[in-house]
């Protein structure tokens, strides 16, 4: 079933992604090169701890770290450690807060110095697609019209949809109902209602959208090595479109149309 938040709720759920957004906007001023992924991540643990939250990822089925760090190729769940970023490399940081016994969760993915024009277009194209996607999260519409915004957004400029990982519903639990699709299912799904709360999170590829999982059993590769974006943001389903709950995150692109 997926819950229909009331507006006490949605404040607690808009203040643990405050949060998050906190922590994003700490981490983008340290990828740089020379910086360890493991340095990011024990900034954000201080940050959400020190906000009175814990971190949402940390032992979730075992996942080592409080933060999801993905480099290049990585698509999502990289854990951080001793990866030393590289001036040209793509870095994709993905955030979860638990505040009051609600969570927030978005993700980002920032440059590393000077990048080259594939991936500057990779990272405007996946951020443009997040914003159609939040505009087509209103009610009255259908879940699959989110899936459908990005895969229209994506596949004709040549770019891989991962289908192999999804958004989410997001509430009291990190991961609720529904699943999220980031292509055309093919079937129309729930009707959207004011008050649904989703993380929509495309994961866009420079090549082809399959994916394979490392030894370590969390961090998901491009199967031909080819770069890979991140971009999430947490909402709320109004009737004029997704009202962004993580709304203060910078867009590092300026290309939404919102």
């Amino acid at each position: 079933m997926i819950a229909i938040r009331s507006e006490r709720e949605i404040d607690l759920l808009r203040q643990a992604n405050a949060i998050v957004v906190a922590v994003h906007e700490a981490l983008r001023e340290m990828v740089r090169p020379g910086v360890r992924t493991r340095e990011l991540d024990a900034v954000a643990e201080e940050i959400i701890r020190d906000s009175g939250a814990t971190p949402a990822f940390k032992g979730y089925h075992g996942y080592p770290a409080s933060t999801c760090i993905s480099v290049e190729e990585e698509v999502v769940h990289g854990i951080p450690g001793e990866r030393m970023l590289e001036e040209g490399q793509i870095v994709s940081i993905d955030v979860g807060a638990c505040y009051k016994g609600y969570f927030g969760d978005a993700a980002v993915t920032w440059p590393c110095g000077e990048v080259d024009s594939a991936r500057r277009r990779l990272l405007k194209m996946t951020d443009l697609a997040l914003s159609r996607a939040v505009r087509a999260a209103k009610t009255g519409n259908f879940l699959n019209d989110i899936g459908r915004a990005v895969e229209g957004t994506c596949e004709p400029a040549g770019l891989g949809v991962v289908r192999d990982f999804v958004g989410h519903g997001i509430g009291t639990q990190m991961h609720e109902e529904p699943q999220v699709a980031n292509f055309d299912t093919g079937e129309r799904g729930p009707r959207l209602k004011p008050g649904m709360v989703l993380a929509i999170e495309p994961m866009i590829n420079v090549g082809t959208h399959r994916v394979r999982v490392l030894a370590d059993g969390w961090t998901a590769v491009t199967r031909d090595g080819k770069p890979s974006a991140h971009f999430e943001h947490s909402l709320v389903v109004r009737d004029e479109g997704g009202e962004i709950l993580s709304r203060s995150l910078i867009c590092p692109w300026g290309v939404r149309e919102d």
